[in-house]
């Protein structure tokens, strides 16, 4: 029996859940039962009465806000302690047409990919500023080249994971889950696809950044933390070389003018090139010790995973304790 779960994170959306619940798919070719989790962010509108009221399955609920990354997680670690055998992630805002859900899970029920993120052609968005476009298509350009993937819209909420990509999932992020989980697909080999979705008119502005500059800071400070965090080798060498390269050019402008008579008056240049050097190399060895760590982080990935892995036998959680330091699921 093929189980689905779609889950949204939700943030005071008690005005817009109710026409994205209405839209879900609650019968799909391919699959036995679907099901629809909550994931309540620490609303204070009350989302959570108007998901049960709306027959929604089941609800996660954060007594306090926590962050779309963390809200994302605990909808994931709770439709596998569920028994889902595929996850849907869709907004509350009602942003992505449900009935694409179907063609989204498509890939992994014909086990071509074990993640499928939904592509809303962004250039063709009439609601989207062109600025913000620009901005679009530069950031997933650079999430492909840091995570040797081909997916045309890494910042899709709307995406699908079987089991086993699911359970291989470790958002570190505060901010969003969007960019690391293909920056950490990539890394981890993991099969990635994507489909055209298509879009419902807008129903508010975003709420995950206050401003573009805000949005760009965020996303940038995620990109480079996650590639150092399975490239430190790479990022630390490029680094230390780019640092010793400037401090041996400096030596030698140093050693032109020794050697011409005219080196009187240049001994900073000397002792700049001498503290270059030094800095250089060491991080150069930084990136060594990075590289071990980074060895070590694989271990303990592979180690959650099967924790996580053996959690799923114990069965689904007690609906009314969860497990330690887990909200409740009910």
């Amino acid at each position: 029996m093929k189980k689905l779960i779609i889950q949204i994170p939700c943030l005071n959306e008690a005005r817009t859940l109710p026409a994205a619940l209405a839209d879900l798919p609650r019968s799909i070719p391919g699959v036995d039962r679907v099901e629809v989790l909550v994931i309540d962010d620490g609303s204070t509108d009350g989302t959570s009465e108007v998901a049960r009221s709306h027959g929604v399955d089941h609800v996660v609920r954060f007594r306090r806000n926590k962050g779309l990354a963390a809200a994302f997680m605990a909808g994931i670690d709770a439709s596998l302690k569920l028994g889902a055998d595929l996850i849907v992630n869709t907004d509350a805002d009602n942003q992505y047409a449900a009935s694409d859900i179907p063609k989204l899970i498509g890939p992994l029920l014909d086990g071509a990919a074990d993640i499928v993120i939904g592509d809303r052609n962004i250039q063709d968005l009439d609601h989207m500023r062109s600025s913000r476009k620009r901005l679009q298509r530069l950031g997933s350009w650079v999430v492909r080249q840091v995570s040797s993937t081909k997916v045309p819209d890494t910042t899709s909420g709307f995406r699908a994971y079987t089991r086993e990509a699911a359970l291989r999932l470790t958002i570190v992020s505060e901010f969003s889950y969007t960019l690391e989980s293909i920056i950490q697909a990539g890394k981890k080999r993991i099969a990635i696809a994507h489909v055209q979705v298509s879009t419902n008119p807008r129903t508010r502005d975003s709420r995950l950044f206050s401003s573009v500059w805000t949005y760009l800071k965020a996303s940038a400070a995620t990109i480079v933390r996650i590639y150092t965090m399975y490239e430190p080798l790479k990022v630390f060498s490029f680094i230390g070389a780019v640092i010793f390269l400037s401090g041996f050019a400096i030596s030698l402008r140093f050693l032109y003018y020794y050697v011409t008579g005219t080196g009187l008056g240049h001994l900073q240049s000397l002792l700049l090139s001498a503290v270059l050097l030094i800095v250089g190399f060491q991080v150069a060895l930084i990136g060594l010790v990075a590289d071990a760590i980074a060895g070590n982080r694989k271990l303990i990935e592979d180690l959650l995973y099967r924790v996580r892995s053996f959690e799923l036998t114990l069965g689904p959680p007690d609906p009314d304790r969860g497990r330690p330091g887990e909200p409740p699921v009910s």
